[in-house]
């Protein structure tokens, strides 16, 4: 058996994991940070949203400097800042600033995990003879799988287990030392090469390309918007109706969506096919219904209505994270492939923004929050209407060609 079979996808897709696990153990745990610490609840959403701060930076120079030095170097500090993140967290109980830290940390993690991680997949799948879509539908499998055992885990750990604060990020340093371990037998795929000024490997290509802009961009956003809906709005406004169980309902809420995501995602090649928005059209469908459900759910406070939504939600983004997935991969030229999946993913967590905006303008100018969902679903209907409307120009002759063009690549027969 060789070093690419054994030590292979499975390791880095442990890391992954691990990274996601660690983005994704604070969520439900807002509902007790909001009750111990006293701080208001654009303070708490916005730590939320903190690790963005830490996510963006990773995916956009990490990715690129992955194609220059190898997948290896740079993957190799995720699970050790994951870490980190994990250890502060669990000291900073009572800290913003020390929560607000272990956020950050947490987010560089996830984000060398989801660009640089995501690449070395697809590489070693491919290596290993796997089909085209394997190391996609890999990688989104294996950060759905770590955002859903990593919510469910911490809630369950911090609501009925000892020392709430502390034990679930426990659980995240060990896997972290497990998935280093792993990640420094699994093979190099892409070997470093230093020509050429490092300015220039920090460019994408790749993402000035309008197919970008006007098919997977409009999506992208989504993709955790809709998460932080589902297990960030969602359970705080339900709170009244679960007191005394009410960080279990935020897990309950978090493992519900994402389980319908990685439900979603093992079909969604079926719907994806080159040249087509069938598969991100889809995505938007699901988000706009999503949004919908989650504003009913706001109007009637009602667990099983929050559920629903909460699962309807998460096949949304599942379905709209491996569309972008697939049609990242297909976008990008041979060189800037971990760049331009950092340009997405980075376009992804704006969507993790949408609690603290929404509890701003609810306290600030006292709009309901069923009015606010409404109005991001009507958001959502623009951005599927664009998706939709996309057409390489030159017409239908040129969208053929392009399509000829991927199936070749890709070697499907059409």
């Amino acid at each position: 058996m060789s070093a690419a079979t054994r030590y292979g996808w499975p390791g880095v897709s442990l890391a992954v994991f691990t990274a996601a696990w660690g983005g994704n153990e604070f969520t439900p745990l807002l509902v007790m940070y909001r009750a111990h610490s006293h701080v208001s609840a654009v303070v708490v959403d916005a730590l939320l949203f903190t690790y963005v701060l830490g996510i963006v930076p990773a995916l956009l120079i990490g990715g690129p400097l992955s194609d220059r030095l190898g997948r290896r170097p740079l993957m190799l500090p995720s699970p050790i800042l994951a870490a980190i993140g994990s250890a502060l967290l669990a000291a900073g109980a009572h800290s913003v600033a020390l929560l607000a830290a272990g956020r950050v940390f947490s987010g560089i993690a996830l984000g060398l995990a989801m660009a640089v991680g995501g690449s070395w997949i697809k590489e070693l799948s491919d290596a290993a003879g796997a089909s085209v879509t394997a190391g996609a539908r890999r990688a989104a499998l294996s950060l759905t799988a770590g955002f859903g055992l990593g919510a469910g885990v911490a809630a369950l750990l911090a609501q009925w287990g000892p020392w709430p604060d502390q034990l679930a990020y426990l659980v995240n340093i060990a896997l972290a030392v497990v998935s280093f371990g792993l990640l420094l037998r699994t093979p190099e795929t892409r070997p470093g090469t230093h020509d050429g000024r490092l300015l220039d490997d920090l460019k994408i290509p790749s993402a000035r390309r309008l197919r970008f802009w006007l098919r997977v961009a409009p999506t992208a956003p989504w993709v955790f918007g809709t998460c932080a809906v589902a297990y960030a709005v969602i359970p705080a406004l339900l709170t009244p109706k679960t007191g005394g169980w009410e960080i279990v309902f935020a897990g309950v809420c978090c493992v519900v969506g994402l389980t319908a995501g990685f439900g979603v995602q093992t079909f969604g090649r079926r719907i994806d096919r080159p040249g087509s928005s069938r598969a991100l059209v889809t995505a938007m469908g699901l988000v706009v219904a999503g949004m919908l459900l989650a504003a009913y759910t706001a109007h009637v406070l009602t667990v099983p209505v929050a559920i629903l939504a909460a699962a309807v939600l998460g096949a949304g983004y599942g379905m709209a994270l491996i569309s972008g997935l697939l049609e990242v991969q297909r976008i990008a030229g041979p060189d800037d492939l971990a760049g331009l999946t950092a340009v997405f993913y980075g376009l992804t967590y704006l969507g993790f923004a949408s609690p603290a905006i929404l509890a701003w303008i609810h306290e600030h100018f006292g709009i309901g929050y069923p009015a606010m969902l409404i109005f991001g679903a009507a958001v959502a209907v623009v951005g599927m209407a664009v998706v939709a409307g996309y057409r390489p120009s030159g017409g239908v002759a040129d969208r053929h060609r392009e399509e000829d063009v991927v199936l070749a690549r890709e070697g499907v027969a059409k």
